[in-house]
């Protein structure tokens, strides 16, 4: 797989708004019992500080974040990709482009409150546990700092 396949960028129309949405909902909700309580409309994706973004493989919407920016730090927010198509590198695909999408927002580190299943991944990426803040059962701190 060629990282030049992957582009990172906001959803173009009403199609991939749809893909944006519905990835989010069933891999990071419905996938974790949570059903009927994701909201599209929610306050924090029209911030004009927040980027909602899409990667699209190949010509195809297969995963989704959300990064906001706050002063040198990007926040990574509802980090997925597709079930059908995690552990084939579009994770770290996804999460290379929205490194060098904060870069390019002036940002000099990433933090992201991940799921506690995925922080071996997110350390295999570079991300190190946040000290400083305390991890619960469900999800702990990451950071990483940009080059």
């Amino acid at each position: 797989m060629e990282l030049t396949d992957h582009t990172l960028r906001a959803p173009n129309g009403d199609e991939e708004w749809c893909a944006y949405h519905a990835i989010r909902r069933k891999v990071l909700f419905e996938n974790r019992g949570h059903f009927g309580v994701y909201d599209e409309n929610y306050p924090d994706e029209f911030e004009t500080i927040n980027y909602p973004l899409i990667l699209i493989y190949k010509g195809e919407p297969i995963g989704v974040i959300r990064i906001d920016v706050d002063g040198g730090v990007a926040w990574f927010r509802r980090v997925a990709v597709r079930e059908e198509l995690q552990r084939a590198g579009h994770g770290k695909a996804l999460l290379g482009l929205a490194e060098a999408f904060a870069r390019g927002e002036g940002c000099f580190e990433v933090r992201s409150t991940v799921a506690a299943d995925a922080v071996g991944f997110y350390e295999r990426c570079g991300y190190l546990r946040d000290s400083s803040k305390p991890a619960t059962g469900e999800v702990v701190p990451m950071q990483k700092r940009l080059a």
